[in-house]
C-alpha cells in the first residue's frame, strides 16, 4: 500500500475495502486508542521540563531505566519502519505518476522512470538522502519545512472538497502495473449519488492490487493506524522546542480533532462520490477528479515526504537520548556527538542508516503492520507511564493539564493491547518478547539513575494502604509468623547471625538494629544518616530481606528499649529480639571471609568500624546485658541469644553429600530448672516452632530435626515418649524423638538443694503444675541452688548426644527477678553453652503453635 500519508489517500484506502461503516469504526478506535494516550502525553508533558526524546523522556522518567530504555529501541524502531514506509510509499507515487508501464521500452510523456526492484530501491535512497539532508541542518529548517507542507496539504485538501462538489462525473481508466501491464479496469467518479453511498456503505475487501495480499479488517486497520501516528511528531521534538509543556498539549490535540474530522468528511464525501472498484484499484484517483491536478500530486508528495523526514528525525531525536542517558553504554557512544548548534547528527546518520536498511524489503504491508504494534506498544507504555503517575498519588505529580484521569489511562492501555493482538498476534507476541528481554538485559546491565522510580512510589502507596488494613486486633495463632529485631554492634563480627536469623525469619519481619552510643545534643548533626547507606549496601551484599533501624542513645539498654517500642508499623512490629551471645570470646572479622564478599572480589562495605581489641572494655556490661533481656520479656517480646552461630558454616553443613543429613538438636526443656522441668509451656513449644521454622526454610531442608527428651529412672519413659509424639503429630512437626537418660545429672541438684527434696513432681508424673508466671517468681531462690558442677553436668550431656548437630535449640529460663543475680545468671548460661557450637537459647512468651485447621 502506497502513498498514504495524507488524509484524502488513506481515507480512499480505508473505504474501499472496508465502507463507510467499519471506515467510520476503524477511525473512533484508532482515535479514542490516539486520544487516551494524547490525554496521557498531556499530562505528562505539563508536569516538570521535558528534555530530547518525547514519549521515551516521559516513560523513562516516570518508570525507569529499564521501561524506558527497552520502550525507547522499540520506539525508535517504530519511527525508523515508519520513515522507511513513507519513504516506500512515496517512490510508489511517484513511480506510478512517471514510470514506464511494464513490457514498454518508454512510457508516453511524462512516464520516463524505469521499474523494478533496484530502481526503486534507488529511487528511495534518493528521497531518503533528502529527507538526511534537511534534518541533518536542523530542527529550526525542519519546522520551517513543515509548516510549508502544511500548507500546501491544506490548499490540497481545500481543492479536493471543492473538487467533489464542481466535478461532473467520470470514468477513469485504471492501469494495474504491478501485475500484468495491458490490464486495465474502469473506475467510476459519479458525483453525489444515493445508490453510490448505498453500493459503499459495507464492507469489500479485495486482494491489493499492489501486493496480492487479500485484506481484511486488521490489515486494513494496520495501515491506517500509520496515517495517525504522526500526531506523536511533535512530543519526539520535546528537546527543540521552547516550551515543550506549553506546545505539546495544544499542538497535539489540535491536531487530533482535526484529522480526526478531516478523515470522517473525506470517507463520506468519497462513499457518496465514487464506486469500490476506483477506491480499492486506483490510490491516486483524487488527481483525476480534481480541478486543479498537479497540485494534488504535489500535496501528495509533500506529505509523504513531511511524514518521511518527521519519523527520520524523531527517530534520532530517541536515539540520541538513549546514548545521552548512557543505558547501553559504549554500543550507543557514538550517537552522542552533536554539532556546534546542538543539532545530534550522528544520530541522524545513524538513524539513517538504519532506516535505508529497511528500505530492502521493499513490502509496505510487512513494514506497517510492524510499525503499528510497535507504535501501539509504544502508546500503550505511555498511558502506563501516566497510569502509574496517577496512582502512586505522588505530590510532586500536579500537571497543569488536569483533562485525564486513570480510566482514560486504563482504557487507553486495554485499547492498544485488543488491536496489537486483534492487528497481527504473532507480531504482538514477538514484540512483548523482546520488550521483557530487553527489560531484563537493562535490569542487570544498565546502570542506577538518579530519575526516580515509579515503582517505589506505587510500593509506598500501597503498602501504606495494606499496613492500614493490617489490623492487630485481628490476629490469629494459626497465622503468627516471627518478627525479628538483630540487634548488631559491628556487622564485621555478626555476618553469618545475618544470615542465619534471616532463614529464621519464615517471610516475616526482619529488622536489623544498632545502637549509637553518642548524644545528639553535642553533635552538629545526626551521625546515623551517613551510615545509613554503609547497612543497606551490606544488606543487599549479603542478600538478606531485612530493614535497617538506627538509634541515637546513652546506653545500649535504652537503645534497645528504643527500638522495641518503635521499630516497625501497625500490625508490623518486632515481636522477638535476638542477641548475640555476651561472653568473653574475641570477636573476629567474619564479614571479610563471607562468600558474598570474597567470591565477588568485592571490598567489605565502608563505613563500619574496626573490631574491638581483645583487651579493649565492652560498651555493654553483663549486668546491663541481662536486662536487656529481662525488658524484652517484660514488653512481651520472645528472645532468642545466639552463641557462637558465627563458626556455623552452612554451606558446607547443608551442601556436604555425606550422610548422614546434618541435624538440627531441640532440648524444649528447662535444663537450669530440673525440678519443673516440662515439655508443654508455652515456652517449650515456642521453642519446637522455632526449631521447625528454621527447618522449613530452603536451604535447611535436608536437616533432620531430633527431639531430646529428658526422662528419670521410674518416670514411665514409653508413656511420656509416647504423648511427645502425639504432640509432635498434632502440631504437624516432623522430628525424631531420642530419649536421653538424666538421672545423674539431676542427682547433682538434688545434692546441692536446701532441705529435703520432696515436692516437685519429676518429668511427666501427675500432679499439679506451676504455670510459667510463678517459676519465673521462684526461679531467684532456684538460681542460688543451681550449682556449676550440675550446670557443667547438663552441658556434658547436650555435648554427648552424637551426631554432632549444626545448630542446637536450648530452653532460655527468665532472668531471676533479683537484678543482683543477673551475673550468676549469666554465668550459668555460659557454662550450660560452653563448647556446644552453634546454639540457640530460646524463650517465648506467646503461643505460637496451633491444632486447627
Amino acid at each position: 500500500m502506497g502513498t498514504l500519508a495524507s488524509p484524502s489517500t488513506l481515507a480512499g484506502f480505508v473505504v474501499g475495502h472496508a465502507g463507510l461503516y467499519q471506515a467510520l469504526a476503524m477511525f473512533a478506535v484508532a482515535y479514542f486508542i490516539i486520544g487516551m494516550t494524547v490525554l496521557s502525553v498531556c499530562a505528562i508533558a505539563t508536569n516538570g521540563a521535558l528534555d530530547a526524546g518525547g514519549a521515551y523522556y516521559m516513560i523513562s522518567r516516570a518508570l525507569g531505566p529499564e521501561f524506558g530504555g527497552s520502550i525507547g529501541i522499540m520506539f525508535f524502531l517504530a519511527n525508523v519502519c515508519g520513515s522507511a514506509l513513507y519513504v516506500l510509499g512515496l517512490v510508489e507515487a511517484v513511480v506510478d505518476s512517471f514510470g514506464i508501464p511494464p513490457g514498454q521500452k518508454a512510457g508516453s510523456g511524462v512516464q520516463v522512470l524505469p521499474q523494478s526492484y533496484w530502481y526503486e530501491l534507488l529511487y528511495g535512497t534518493v528521497l531518503l538522502a533528502l529527507c538526511l539532508l534537511v534534518c541533518l541542518v536542523g530542527a529550526s529548517i525542519y519546522a520551517k519545512a513543515t509548516f510549508l507542507i502544511f500548507l500546501i496539504v491544506a490548499g490540497v485538501l481545500g481543492t479536493i472538497l471543492v473538487s467533489f462538489f464542481a466535478t461532473r462525473p467520470i470514468g477513469v481508466p485504471i492501469r494495474l502495473p504491478h501485475f500484468n501491464g495491458s490490464e486495465t479496469e474502469n473506475g467510476s467518479f459519479t458525483g453525489f449519488s444515493l445508490a453510490t453511498l448505498r453500493d459503499n456503505l459495507g464492507g469489500g475487501y479485495a486482494v491489493d492490487y499492489t501486493t496480492g495480499q487479500m485484506m481484511s479488517f486488521s490489515s486494513v486497520f494496520a495501515v491506517m493506524f500509520n496515517g495517525c501516528t504522526g500526531i506523536m511528531a511533535g512530543s519526539n521534538m520535546s528537546g527543540d522546542l521552547k516550551r515543550p509543556s506549553y506546545s505539546i498539549p495544544r499542538g497535539t490535540i489540535s491536531a487530533v480533532l482535526f484529522t480526526y474530522l478531516v478523515y470522517n468528511l473525506l470517507a463520506f464525501l468519497m462513499c457518496a462520490t465514487c464506486n469500490r472498484t476506483l477506491l480499492q484499484k486506483d490510490y491516486g484517483f483524487l488527481r483525476d477528479i480534481s480541478i486543479f491536478p498537479p497540485l494534488v500530486t504535489v500535496g501528495i508528495y509533500a506529505a509523504t515526504l513531511s511524514a518521511a523526514m518527521s519519523n527520520l528525525i524523531g527517530a534520532s531525536r530517541i536515539l540520541y537520548a538513549l546514548a545521552r542517558d548512557d543505558l547501553f553504554g559504549r554500543a550507543l557512544a557514538l550517537a552522542k556527538k552533536t554539532s556546534a548548534s546542538g543539532n545530534p547528527v550522528m544520530a541522524v546518520i545513524l538513524s539513517w542508516l538504519v532506516v535505508q536498511l529497511v528500505l530492502f524489503s521493499g513490502k509496505l504491508n510487512t513494514i506497517a503492520g510492524v510499525v503499528t504494534t510497535f507504535f501501539l506498544l509504544v502508546y500503550a507504555t505511555v498511558n502506563l507511564a501516566c497510569l502509574a503517575l496517577e496512582w502512586a498519588s505522588a505530590p510532586n505529580f500536579r500537571p497543569t493539564f488536569r483533562y485525564f484521569t486513570w480510566h482514560t489511562c486504563l482504557l487507553g492501555i486495554a485499547g492498544c493491547c485488543v488491536m496489537m493482538f486483534l492487528i497481527s498476534p504473532v507480531s504482538a507476541s514477538a514484540s512483548l518478547g523482546f520488550l521483557l528481554l530487553l527489560l531484563l538485559a537493562l535490569h542487570y546491565l544498565s546502570p542506577s539513575s538518579t530519575w526516580g522510580y515509579i515503582s517505589q512510589a506505587l510500593i509506598f502507596h500501597q503498602v501504606r494502604k495494606y499496613l492500614l488494613m493490617l489490623d492487630v486486633r485481628k490476629d490469629h495463632v494459626k497465622f503468627w509468623r516471627p518478627q525479628m529485631l538483630l540487634m548488631v554492634q559491628n556487622p564485621r563480627s555478626s555476618a553469618r547471625l545475618i544470615d542465619f536469623v534471616n532463614d529464621l525469619k519464615k517471610s516475616g519481619l526482619y529488622v536489623l538494629g544498632h545502637v549509637e552510643l553518642q548524644d545528639l545534643d553535642t553533635l552538629p548533626s545526626d551521625p546515623l544518616q551517613p551510615q545509613q547507606d554503609s547497612w543497606l549496601s551490606l544488606v543487599d551484599k549479603l542478600n538478606v530481606k531485612a530493614f535497617v533501624s538506627l538509634t541515637l542513645a546513652p546506653s545500649v539498654r535504652h537503645g534497645v528499649r528504643q527500638l522495641l517500642f518503635t521499630s516497625g508499623l501497625g500490625g508490623m512490629r518486632p515481636n522477638t529480639l535476638v542477641l548475640g551471645f555476651y561472653d568473653d570470646s574475641a570477636p573476629e572479622d567474619g564479614l571479610a571471609r563471607h562468600p558474598a564478599f570474597t567470591s565477588a572480589r568485592d571490598e567489605v562495605p565502608l563505613g563500619f568500624p574496626a573490631l574491638r581489641e581483645p583487651t579493649t572494655p565492652k560498651l555493654l556490661s553483663a549486668r546491663e546485658y541481662v536486662g536487656i533481656v529481662a525488658d524484652a520479656l517484660k514488653m512481651l517480646r520472645n528472645v532468642l541469644l545466639a552463641r557462637q552461630l558465627e563458626s556455623l558454616d552452612k554451606a558446607w553443613e547443608l551442601r556436604r553429600a555425606a550422610s548422614p543429613p546434618p541435624t538440627i538438636h531441640v532440648w524444649p526443656v528447662n535444663l537450669l530448672r530440673p525440678d519443673s522441668a516440662r515439655y508443654a509451656d508455652t515456652c517449650s513449644l515456642f521453642l519446637l516452632q522455632m526449631a521447625c521454622v528454621l527447618n522449613m526454610a530452603r536451604a535447611w531442608r535436608r536437616a533432620r530435626l531430633r527431639l531430646f527428651l529428658c526422662v528419670e529412672a521410674g518416670a514411665m519413659p514409653h508413656a511420656q515418649e509416647e504423648k511427645l509424639r502425639q504432640l509432635l503429630k498434632d502440631l504437624r512437626i516432623q522430628a525424631q524423638i531420642q530419649l536421653v537418660p538424666w538421672d545423674a545429672v539431676t542427682r547433682l541438684h538434688w545434692q546441692t538443694r536446701q532441705g529435703p527434696p520432696g515436692g516437685p513432681a519429676p518429668t511427666g508424673a501427675a500432679g499439679e503444675e506451676e504455670e510459667e508466671e510463678e517459676e519465673a517468681v521462684n526461679f531467684p531462690a532456684n538460681a542460688t541452688q543451681v550449682s556449676d558442677e550440675y550446670v557443667c553436668a547438663a552441658n556434658k550431656l547436650v555435648l554427648e548426644q552424637s551426631p554432632a548437630p549444626a545448630v542446637r535449640f536450648l530452653y532460655l529460663p527468665r532472668p531471676p527477678a533479683d537484678t543482683s543475680l543477673y551475673p550468676l545468671y549469666l554465668h550459668q548460661l555460659e557454662l550450660l553453652t560452653r563448647g556446644l557450637g552453634p546454639t540457640v537459647l530460646v524463650h517465648g512468651v506467646s503461643a505460637v503453635t496451633s491444632t486447627q485447621l
